[in-house]
Order: C-alpha cells, then structure tokens, then sequence
C-alpha cells in the first residue's frame, strides 16, 4: 500500500524529448521533495502510533512501538532537513553541477540502500538476542528495527528507480552540446 503511494505521488516520468536542464533538474528536485514528504508522513505516523501504544501495551509490543518512536524521530530529521535542501536548492542549467547532483543522489541512495540492509540484520541481531536472553524488549526492538529498515529499503529501491529513469533523459539534453570557436555550447534547430 505504501508503494502505490509512493508510485502514485511521483506520477510518471517525463518523456519530453526536449527536456532542458533546468527541467531536469527541477524534476529531480520535485521527486526529492515528495520523497521527502513521504518520509516526513510515515515518520510522523510512526510517532503518533507510537507514542499511543507504547503507553497501552507492555514487554515485546512496547519495545516495538517505543523503537519505533525512537527510530522515525530520526527519520522525521531527516526528512525535514532533505526537504528543506531540496526547497533551498535553485534548478541551473550548468553541465558539470547537473551531472554531479544525479550522480550524487544515485550514489546515495544506492549507499542508503545497503545501510539499510545493515539495519534489518541488526534488527534480526537483536531480536535473536532477546529471545537468547529472554528479554522482550530487545524482541521488540529488534522487530521495529527489521520493520524500519524494510521499509526504508522499499523507498531508497523506488527513489532511485525515479532519479535513474530521469536520468535517462540527460543524454537527450546534452545532446545538444557542440564545440564552438567560443567554447563548449548548446545548439538548437531553427
């Protein structure tokens, strides 16, 4: 359910064979923002629910609700801070800063996509553990952590799927770039 939200709010990418660079690289900046909202809401859901259970249950399911509190806090940082970039940032239309910003938030989320397989093992780390030690909060833990890190791979695997397709339409933009006797330029068909 999660995904189709996801996949929904983004819409498709666009196909325009004439994109320039400041649309890409609007377009990047759009799905980094609305990214960045879907993360914020499933923080701030996360919270909320959390912040009701953990005072309603007690052992395991408090341990669950309580890391997941602790957890989307941090995911709720996050995602104010990449939203906030992402409004701050002005779309240009230099070569070298657009290649460089599509490579850096594919390589970030392929970097993010691996921590957090790193964060269910931990998470499964930890629930073993609890049931070794016979200590439910640990359990608890360890379930939220597993359940946090699935999640969070399920975005970063949909939001580089978005930023690579857009990517693809790099090649079109600077198609156009030819050598000039006054530099590099773009050239476009009367």
């Amino acid at each position: 359910m999660v995904f189709i939200l996801i996949l929904v709010s983004f819409g498709f990418v666009n196909g325009q064979n004439e994109m320039g660079a400041m649309e890409f690289n609007q377009t990047r900046l759009d799905y980094n923002k609305k990214g960045m909202l879907i993360l914020g809401l499933w923080a701030a859901g996360n919270m909320a629910v959390g912040g009701v259970m953990a005072g309603r249950t007690s052992g395991e399911t408090k341990g669950f609700h309580q890391m997941n509190i602790y957890w989307n806090s941090v995911n709720l940082a996050i995602a104010g801070f990449g939203y906030y970039q992402a409004t701050k940032e002005i779309p240009n239309s230099e070569f070298w800063a657009t290649m460089e910003a599509q490579q850096g938030i594919e390589k970030i989320l392929l970097v993010n996509a691996a921590l957090d397989v790193a964060y269910m093992a931990g998470g499964l780390f930890l629930l073993e553990r609890g049931k070794r030690l016979e200590k439910d909060q640990f359990k608890g833990f360890g379930k939220s952590i597993v359940l946090q890190g699935a999640f969070l791979m399920g975005f970063d695997v949909v939001m580089y799927v978005f930023h690579h397709q857009n990517g693809q339409n790099l090649p079109k933009i600077f198609n156009k770039l030819e050598l000039t006797q006054n530099g590099i330029g773009l050239v476009f068909p009367l």
